[in-house]
Parts: structure tokens; sequence; C-alpha cells
């Protein structure tokens, strides 16, 4: 049966993945943002759990001074379907907030396999 937390705790538990980040991997962080949606958009699964939407750290140049910040979107609605308790929901999102702040560092999906973060 699918887990359902409050707005606050889900945010609670966005922040807390953010801050397992090590302080040295979160200080090269740059122009990012980080939100939480409640369902991904409409032309994207209705089961995405999260989504890097933005310029990877290894691909910028010169041309992307004084863009927008990058976005990391968390979804609520599918996390919370997919999980079955609130133990497992805080182990989702971590997984999700790593996974996506790593595609901010350039790695790939297929690495993130590789490492198990995927």
């Amino acid at each position: 049966m699918p887990i359902n937390v409050s707005a606050e705790r889900f945010d609670q538990l966005v922040d807390d993945a953010l801050d397992l980040i090590p302080a040295s991997l979160a200080a090269r962080v740059e122009n990012l943002v980080v939100l939480v949606e409640e369902e991904p958009p409409e032309d994207e699964p209705r089961d995405l759990l999260g989504l890097y939407d933005g310029v990877a750290m290894t691909e910028r140049d010169s041309r992307y001074a004084g863009d927008l910040p990058d976005r990391i979107l968390v979804f609520r609605g599918p996390l919370q379907r997919y999980c079955d308790s609130e133990q497992q929901l805080v182990e989702e999102v971590r997984v999700t907030v790593v996974h996506e702040v790593a595609h901010h560092f350039g790695i790939s999906d297929e690495r993130l396999h590789e490492l198990g973060w995927a």
C-alpha cells in the first residue's frame, strides 16, 4: 500500500537527503535549485521519481554564463506510490536526490547503474 506523508514531511526528507551529500561535493554544485513537484510533467512517464533539467557541469562552456539555475525536480506522488513504508520512502528519496545530483556533475545513467545509484 502506498505511503502518504505531508508535503512538509516530504520536503524534510529531500532536505535530509541533500544534507547527506558530502560537503566537498556539495561545495562544487553550481547554479542549481532542488524543487519538489507533485507529479512529473505530462510528457514524462507517470512513474518518474526525479528529473535533472539543465546543463551538466561537464558540458558547460562560456555560453552558459548567466543562465537560469539548473533544476532537480523530485516528484512526491510517484515516490509515495512506489513506497510501502516511510523507511522505504526515506531511502528512495535519498537515492533519487543522489541520482539527480550526479547528473548535475555529468554522470550518466549507465554509470549510475554500475555504481548502484539507478
